[in-house]
């Protein structure tokens, strides 16, 4: 081959080289299982992710067919939701610890979805007079509405996902988040109320619906069924007292105590063995049909309806996601790509929903979970959907007797970690009263307005707060600490000195059209500088000095002159005139010239500095960015001060 055959060829291969380079770059980046999965060190991890996959397992069977409920879809959903996306997640999420599935939140914000666009009321019992509706019907329609919402939340994320905003969980705060999700547990324990008592009531979405749920338990509360308050309080003090026990003992306990699964066997087969159905009238699961159902294509009629609703629930998920991920990240030393998680929670999301599933995120207690029992992978992840997956194929008929106030008090139980959030508030108020405020709004909003529209005033409130805080930035006047290179707030810190005659000039915020007057309104009050009073005093000083001045020079002038001045004034000055100026000339080097020397001695004494400051510097250290209007501003002031400074004299 000759030299330049040779180097042909050498380039072609460098250049399909590349190519593969990158096309295994973007293969990898897609599934993150790819880069640990032929590392996998079996003989440390393998047991750490069994015993967490089977832990996580149990917990998340009890709890997915729970969330269903709230969700407004029949309980065999809620298991569907456990398996789909948490194989999935498997292979395209980046964090190792989350689990993936159903989460009370989420569940509750899509049940309020399907209740409102799929009510009692549409489902009315054809060909009687009694009063009820078809609940047969009604779930059906539930389920196409929730897996149509599914299906769409899924598109968003993804599309977020590939064009790259996985900053967009930023604009939910930390105070927001907690705030919002205290609201939402509000919400979640007033709707199991119902099925706690045993009592039949509609369920409420919207606006005020919290209050409306509770009118309509209170006042149906005397139909309570004992049988089903006694088996939901016994339930909720057991699984408090495993929680606490849990918790004070983590250390010693190999894995903690599976509390929820024991009080779903338990009170399965109590209600078996006792009838609790048929003798006391105590609602149960009921049917869940054994075995995975075929896909089939979400009903897409309905998405213009969803679409609100479904951008609230992708940031909602994607943010609970995102900021469990990063902190089992940081804790544990590897770091997890916000754009893939979106991508992956969309996938899990989008495709899952053609088997019938419901949107899902990570679960806090089911994450710690899965990592304080020796999770170190994902494997752990896919473990558990297995069993998930075992009991649907097998043994899913099992749970038929299965009480829902038990369902109801697992909820509950779980949601003490969220309640707990409210001692925020004196910690807030202690450090800041700005992120307290958008706490209780978002709390107060969500719990009044309904998530969605609470959602969306505390994002609009907060986005209110940062436009405050550069408006109304803190504005102080720095002072160099002796001998070395600092310069702090000279009122807070006593060792910080102003320098004489120098002012600088401090504030922590950008400069834009929105603030820039209140950037020099603060400049000047700091600095104790005003150029307009500045010069307008000047200008008053320099006229009393030339009105004494004229005063002086009055009084020095002889009889002569006086005379011309008067005789001018008259017009009739022809020749006094002539002998007042040959009189100015005799004295032009002798008192005259005496006089105009005493009047500007007199004047440079009168005309003293009416300010100290002679240098104002401007500290644009926290300044992020100006824009034309801000710089404008800041050149206008500019040659304000120096047109000030200038004429008395400073620099």
């Amino acid at each position: 081959m000759t030299p330049i055959g040779s180097h042909v060829a050498h380039n072609i291969l460098r250049g399909e080289f590349h190519r593969f380079l990158k096309i295994s770059s973007v293969v990898l980046s897609l599934l993150p299982i790819l880069s640990w999965l032929p590392s996998y060190p079996v003989k440390e991890y393998l047991l750490g992710d069994m015993v967490s996959g089977l832990s996580t397992g149990v917990m998340q069977l009890p709890q997915g067919l729970a969330y269903a409920l709230l969700a407004a879809v029949p309980p065999v959903y809620g298991l569907y939701s456990s398996f789909y996306p948490v194989l999935l997640y498997t292979f395209f999420g980046t964090s190792r610890h989350i689990s993936i599935g159903t989460f009370a939140v989420i569940s509750l914000m899509i049940g309020g979805v399907a209740v409102r666009e799929a009510p009692d009321s549409m489902f009315p019992l054809n060909g009687t007079n009694v009063t009820g509706f078809d609940v047969d019907a009604r779930d059906a329609r539930r389920v196409q509405v929730a897996v149509a919402l599914t299906t769409l939340v899924g598109l968003i994320q993804l599309f977020l996902g590939v064009l790259r905003f996985g900053f967009v969980a930023i604009y939910l705060t930390e105070p927001l988040v907690r705030g919002f999700t205290t609201a939402a547990a509000v919400h979640v324990c007033v709707s199991q109320l119902k099925y706690f008592f045993g009592v039949k009531t509609k369920r409420f979405s919207g606006p005020l619906s919290v209050v409306y749920s509770l009118i309509a338990v209170f006042k149906d509360i005397t139909s309570t069924n004992i049988t089903t308050l006694i088996v939901g309080l016994v339930c909720v003090v057991f699984l408090y007292g495993v929680k606490e026990i849990n918790e004070r003992f983590k250390k010693k306990l190999p894995i903690p105590i599976p509390g929820e699964i024991i009080v779903v066997i338990v009170s399965t087969g109590v209600s078996y063995g006792m009838s609790l159905s048929e003798n006391y009238q105590v609602d149960i699961v009921g049917n869940i049909p054994a075995g995975l159902q075929p896909p089939s294509v979400p009903d897409f009629s309905i998405l213009p309806n969803l679409v609100a609703d479904a951008v609230a629930i992708a940031v909602v998920g994607f943010s609970m996601g995102i900021s469990l991920a990063k902190i089992f990240a940081l804790k544990y030393g590897y770091s997890v790509d916000g754009n893939q998680e979106l991508i992956a929670l969309g996938l899990c999301n989008f495709v899952s929903s053609f088997f019938q599933t419901f949107a899902i995120t990570c679960s806090m207690s089911r994450s710690l979970v899965q990592e304080s029992t020796g999770g170190k992978t994902q494997i752990a992840g896919l473990l558990s959907s297995l069993l998930v997956l075992l009991v649907i194929v097998a043994i899913g008929f099992v749970f038929r007797p299965l009480p829902q106030t038990v369902l109801a008090a697992i909820i509950m139980v779980n949601l003490l970690g969220m309640f707990k959030q409210v001692r925020d508030i004196p910690a807030l108020w202690r450090t800041s009263k700005i992120e307290l405020t958008i706490w209780v709004v978002a709390f107060v909003a969500s719990v009044l307005l309904g998530l969605d529209y609470g959602l969306l005033v505390a994002i609009g409130f907060a986005l209110l707060t940062v436009i405050y805080r550069t408006q109304s930035p803190r504005s102080v006047i720095l002072g160099q600490i002796s001998d070395t290179g600092l310069y702090c707030d000279a009122d807070e810190y006593e060792e910080a000195a102003e320098c004489s005659g120098i002012k600088i000039f401090h504030s922590n915020s950008s400069i834009y059209f929105a603030n820039c007057d209140l950037y020099v309104n603060s400049l000047k009050q700091k600095t104790g500088v005003d150029p307009t009073r500045l010069l307008a005093e000047r200008k008053s000083q320099r006229k009393h000095a030339k009105t004494r001045s004229g005063d002086k020079k009055d009084s020095s002038q002889s009889p002569a002159q006086k005379k011309s001045t008067v005789d001018m004034e008259l017009g009739v000055a022809h020749e006094v005139l002539d002998e007042a100026e040959k009189q100015v000339d005799v004295l032009s080097n002798g008192q005259v010239a005496e006089a105009q020397a005493e009047s500007d001695s007199e004047e440079a004494r009168f005309l003293q500095p009416l300010c100290p400051v002679h240098s104002i510097i401007l500290d644009f250290t926290p300044v992020n960015f100006m824009d034309s209007v801000g710089a404008k501003a800041i050149k206008a002031v500019s040659k304000h001060f120096q047109h000030a400074f200038h004429k008395h004299g400073s620099t």
